[in-house]
């Protein structure tokens, strides 16, 4: 189960790499709670803020490092970035980031049910020259 469960998440790592919002969510069970360091919420609430840090920050994750026991996948990424695209009406810098983010997954029968993320925030943006949201 648990090679099973790696898969699962590296569908959604390379969903969300390609920018493929549609295959992304489909990695997700329809009641999944996704959360993150700019808030918590089900795919309604994620997806939106998925479609916006892809537009505005080009965001890419390498994965680093995966362990997974049962359910339970749990993965460490090099987080890369730029600022393209004005972000809740911020400017645009056009600079780079680089930070380590790291995501917990809980998978119940082939789909993501519950995901926490964090990553360094305030360092992304103060690399990319940007107010925090």
């Amino acid at each position: 189960m648990s090679e099973q469960n790696k898969r699962v998440v590296l569908t959604y790592v390379d969903a969300f790499n390609r920018g493929d919002l549609d295959a992304m969510c489909a990695t997700f069970a329809t009641d999944a709670l996704i959360y993150g360091a700019l808030g918590w919420g089900g795919l309604d609430v994620a997806r939106p803020l998925w479609g916006d840090l892809m537009r505005c920050f080009q965001v890419s994750l390498e994965v680093d490092a995966m362990v997974a026991e049962g359910e339970t996948v749990a993965v460490r990424y090099t987080e890369r970035g730029r600022s393209v695209a004005p972000f809740k009406n911020g400017p645009v810098t056009g600079r780079d980031y680089e930070v380590v983010a790291m995501e917990w997954f809980a998978i119940r029968q082939g789909h993501i049910e519950r995901r926490w993320g964090t990553r360094d925030v305030a360092s992304i943006f103060r690399q990319m020259a940007l107010p925090l949201p």
